[in-house]
């Protein structure tokens, strides 16, 4: 089948790479002249572990393309995925300009009946919009269809090659049968595609992701409960992990969610609520708390010294929002060095692909390190921000000998905090016993 796909981010990459390497002829579609220049010269402006492989294998067997150039992207396309940005407004609403108007550009150039999906995660309602834009300059047939993508950074080309589900919202049988004839070579398995209407499938996508954003707020909760009580969250999470209504999943304590989508699906569904004149409580109150606990542990540096962070040096290990990716966008780092540098602090930083980016956004206000043990030279304290698993058994004698002071502040919980003890580390973490001495 030849396909289209408007917008080459995350989404719309791994999407179009994805769907090429089930023997589609993609074409993908920006605006962006220097992102698509690189593109086709084998460069991929993303971090995502296997995707390069397959990147480079469909370029090379002619069935992965790009250009600027909408009206030649999608020439003979049967299907065309809307896979465009829909960052959140001041308001937190989900902001569709870029949607629309590709929908309105569309319309007219259309040469024979084509299903456009809207890729991107969107309002209830959006379908229609879309198929309204289209609809002013269309002379042919059309259908609009959502369907919501469900990839977790780290694990994107998995996830989307072998879906727990995959969610279509349409009510046209012809594009029902065009989307399961698509979506069959990844469910071979038996995991199903799940067909419904436009409005469900669009609010699916969010009441997931805020779902998990709930639990994840829920297990901080428990945490900063466990640290007043003198209860280990790692046992109380055990305790109910184990219970199959609850599982094992999204129940780490640590210092928040952060990334492209949980931070901006609660908002956008919160927003939506509010529009209906719906108080959602409980989502307004994980923003809440998600916003305080991505800064907890400059909380716990304080206390320990003495409210005064000035002229000391910490090391940070991590800094994008999760491992396994270069994302930084509400990553809980960038909250906690903004606030070292505005106490006054050196902060020395390491990440294994997140810096590029960390130095697009802030600069050089902190220093960039080649590795975590160059961080920890001759700082005063570590601040763990991602669970790298680089991070989890570090040489503790090379850092008792390169360390200024031995105390470690854990926001991800890498560590038992009894064998931090005989290390001889003062050692802070979430939702556990703290070892000040």
């Amino acid at each position: 089948m030849k396909l289209a796909v408007v917008g080459t981010g995350y989404v719309g990459l791994v999407t179009g790479t994805c769907f090429a390497e089930t023997g589609n002829t993609v074409t993908c579609v920006d605006i962006d002249e220097r992102k698509v220049a690189k593109l086709k010269n084998g460069e991929i402006p993303i971090y995502e572990p296997g995707l390069d492989a397959l990147f480079d294998r469909n370029i090379k067997q002619g069935r992965l393309h790009f250009t600027t150039d909408l009206k030649e992207g999608i020439e003979g396309a049967k299907v065309i995925f809307l896979a465009l940005p829909t960052p959140p407004g001041e308001d937190g609403s989900a902001d569709l300009q870029y949607v629309l108007r590709v929908a309105k550009d569309l319309g007219p150039i259309l040469e024979d009946y084509t299903v456009l999906v809207d890729k991107s995660t969107v309002p209830v309602g959006t379908a229609e919009k879309v198929r309204a834009k289209v609809a002013e300059g269309a002379k042919v047939d059309f259908d609009v269809v959502s369907n919501p993508e469900f990839l977790r950074e780290g694990v994107a080309v998995e996830d989307f090659m072998k879906p727990d589900r995959v969610v279509v919202g349409t009510n046209s049988p012809k594009a029902r049968e065009i989307m399961d004839k698509l979506y069959a070579p990844m469910v071979r398995q038996g995991n199903p595609v799940i067909f419904m209407d436009e409005a469900s499938a669009e609010l699916t996508k969010y009441a997931a992701n805020s779902f998990l954003a709930t639990k994840i707020t829920f297990m901080n909760e428990i945490a900063n409960l466990c640290e007043l009580l003198g209860a280990d969250v790692d046992m109380v999470r055990r305790g109910i992990g184990t219970d199959t209504r609850i599982g094992k999943r999204f129940l780490f304590a640590g210092i928040g969610y952060g990334g492209s989508c949980f931070p901006k699906d609660v908002q956008a569904l919160a927003k939506s609520a509010k529009d209906a004149d719906y108080d959602f409580k409980i989502l307004n109150s994980v923003m809440d708390i998600n916003r305080g606990q991505k800064t907890r542990l400059i909380e716990k540096a304080k206390q320990h010294y003495g409210n005064d962070l000035s002229g000391k040096t910490f090391a940070v290990w991590g800094l994008a929002f999760k491992p396994y990716t270069d994302d930084i966008r509400e990553a809980p780092a960038l909250y906690n060095i903004e606030e070292l540098v505005e106490a006054g602090a050196r902060v020395k930083a390491y990440d294994p692909e997140a810096m590029k980016n960390v130095r697009e956004v802030i600069g050089d206000k902190i220093e960039y390190c080649v590795d975590e043990y160059h961080a920890a030279e001759q700082a005063d304290a570590i601040f763990i921000m991602t669970e790298w698993p680089i991070f989890r058994t570090p040489d503790f004698d090379k850092l008792s000998s390169i360390l200024k002071g031995k105390v470690i502040f854990d926001g991800r919980n890498l560590y038992e905090s009894e064998a931090m003890k005989e290390q001889g580390f003062v050692y802070y973490s979430i939702g556990r016993k703290d070892i000040h001495e």
